[in-house]
């Protein structure tokens, strides 16, 4: 008995996804989605039902008024934005190349002419934009700079090796972008390819797959054959439908540098993604600290554009300057304001990077920290130290104070592990290494994104200074230290002063600004501060045990004879 997807039969009657799957609810058949698979007789079924359904009725007798349905958002469906991730070596440019050789308008198979960092690719008469930079540490050095570029993110997995270090490292990142992913369950064609292994390692890192019930989309193909490749395509579409990704060309211009560099020839270049609004050559913009009026728009073949619409990738020239990947694009009618406001960002970036020092020690981290969530990048030179250090840090709680660990790994401390630190802007991030080194490059991306890095060869260590964080996120902990005692003998009232307490020192000392506790018979009578403390008629800073001084208690004047007084400080708390 074979069995067909839903989407597959949607496709057979060129209709949308979303349409069939409401469908099949009056059908009786809910909890169905698109990847789900059907018999021959449920596909039939289905057919017949939906041509059924879609045949005109005899006329009745007008239905009483529906309720409005929702506004739609404002604007079309635009092409979806799309990144590759996955573990090297698994096929993401395989992949990329597939799509392109099979997909890319105009002849262009075999490779395009001139690559821009993008590409779209057109499938069944609609668009999907694909990043051409794959790898999540591009992915996510957009999303550190607060640009959300991507829409859907595939993840690639070798259905001969199945999940691996840099997958679970590109998961974590897909992750904390909260963006659709779709995993592609690459190499099918090979030998040793197994992908119940590939559903079972996902399942374990708490993604079930939805043929075993869960709501992970996964895809079997062969970027190698092209087999399945197109089924993947059609997945990428029908989760854009129901993500609902929309655009407005008429709207506020959005769009984000994905790729620049410096050409000889033509000077600064910038490939960016249009979300929404619409980018026209003679437009004057400014992206970053950098501005321009837009030269030339080219797009993914190299060809001049006039306007770039939403979902659409295209290279700008006419930028002062090269921008960093993440940079959003403003557009400015006036040129001269829009050189003001670049010159004045420029200045500030240059004033930041001279005063700003990234906190090196766990101290000043919980010092700076502004928020009440400690968000934790944990590497480990073992699966079996990582296990060991997830576990301790598992038990760490603090009330009021969120723990998050954003991502766990085997290997040193590197540039992804900063960026993806840096990139989750709702918490104080920390890097925490537990018998490992920091890569040279990760500590100088450290040090220009203000991120601490902490190293640690004994898990307690590592375990009892997150914990003390997270404690110390609630606000410093104080406590009293006790100095001295001393005993009220005789009391002297004078005009505009107040009551002065003529007092022996019993024990340790009495100093200046210090607080105190009175006692009358053994009961607390009062809590303050002492406001001044003499030595005959000397201002002093503080009196041994054994002599005698006069103190005048803040806000205080029911001092007594026979009262004792309690000197202590309050120091805060040492980490």
């Amino acid at each position: 008995m074979t069995k067909k997807r839903v989407y597959e039969i949607a496709r057979d009657l060129g209709v949308p996804s979303r349409d069939l799957l409401e469908a099949l609810v009056e059908l009786g058949m809910p909890g169905l989605r698109a990847v789900s698979t059907v018999t021959d007789e449920e596909a039939e079924l289905i057919r017949e039902f939906f041509h059924e359904r879609a045949s005109p009725a005899p006329p009745e007798a007008p239905a009483p008024e529906r309720a409005k349905a929702p506004p739609k958002p404002r604007g079309t469906p635009r092409p979806p934005v799309v990144a590759v991730l996955g573990h090297i070596d698994h096929g993401k440019t395989t992949l990329l190349d597939a799509i392109r050789a099979a997909h890319v308008a105009d002849g262009e198979a075999g490779g395009i002419t001139q690559s821009i960092g993008a590409y779209q690719a057109v499938v069944n008469g609609r668009a999907i934009t694909f990043i051409d930079t794959p790898g999540h540490r591009a992915f996510t050095a957009m999303r550190a700079r607060g640009a959300q570029v991507t829409d859907i993110a595939i993840l690639v997995v070798a259905a001969d090796d199945g999940v691996m270090a840099q997958t679970v490292e590109a998961v974590d990142h897909i992750k904390a972008a909260g963006v659709p992913m779709i995993v592609a369950i690459n190499k099918m064609d090979k030998p040793g390819a197994n992908k119940d292994r590939v559903l079972q390692d996902l399942a374990k890192l708490g993604y079930t797959p939805e043929e075993w019930g869960g709501t992970t989309v996964t895809v079997p193909l062969s970027a190698l054959t092209g087999q399945g490749v197109d089924d993947l395509l059609e997945m990428i579409l029908l989760i854009a439908d129901m993500e609902g990704i929309y655009g407005d060309p008429e709207g506020k211009l959005e769009a984000t540098v994905i790729e620049s560099n410096l050409d000889p020839a033509r000077g600064p270049l910038a490939t960016v993604v249009v979300k929404n609004g619409t980018l026209r050559e003679r437009d004057v913009i400014i992206v970053g600290s950098t501005w321009g009026r837009v030269r030339a728009l080219l797009d993914h073949r190299g060809e001049r554009v006039g306007a770039a619409t939403p979902g659409m990738p295209v290279q700008i020239l006419g930028l002062d300057g090269v921008p960093p990947a993440g940079e959003v694009v403003e557009r400015i009618e006036n040129p001269n304001e829009a050189r003001r406001i670049a010159a004045e960002r420029a200045r500030a970036t240059a004033d930041e990077r001279r005063a700003v020092r990234a906190p090196k020690t766990f101290e000043e981290l919980i010092q700076v920290a502004q928020t009440k969530k400690l968000v934790v990048v944990l590497k480990a030179a073992s699966t079996g130290a990582l296990d060991a250090a997830k576990h301790e840090l598992g038990t760490l709680k603090a009330d009021g104070v969120e723990l998050e660990l954003l991502h766990a790994g085997v290997g040193p401390v590197t540039e992804s592990d900063i960026l993806l630190a840096s990139a989750e802007g709702e918490g104080q991030p920390l890097v925490a290494g537990f018998a490992v080194r920091v890569d040279g490059k990760a500590a100088r991306l450290a040090e220009q994104r203000n991120v601490p890095v902490r190293t640690y060869d004994i898990i307690y260590d590592l375990a009892q200074d997150v914990g003390r964080a997270l404690r110390r996120l609630l606000g410093p902990e104080y406590r009293e230290v006790k100095v001295g005692e001393a005993e009220v003998l005789k009391t002297f009232d004078i005009d505009g002063v107040g009551r002065i307490a003529g007092c022996s020192v019993r024990t340790g000392r009495v100093v200046r600004g210090g607080r105190v506790k009175a006692f009358r018979d053994g009961e607390e009578v009062f809590v303050g501060e002492i406001a001044s403390l003499k030595r005959f008629a000397d201002d002093v800073r503080e009196v041994q045990a054994g002599r005698e001084c006069g103190i005048r208690i803040r806000d205080w004047n029911d001092v007594r004879p026979g009262d004792t007084l309690e000197i202590y400080t309050v120091e805060e708390v040492p980490l």
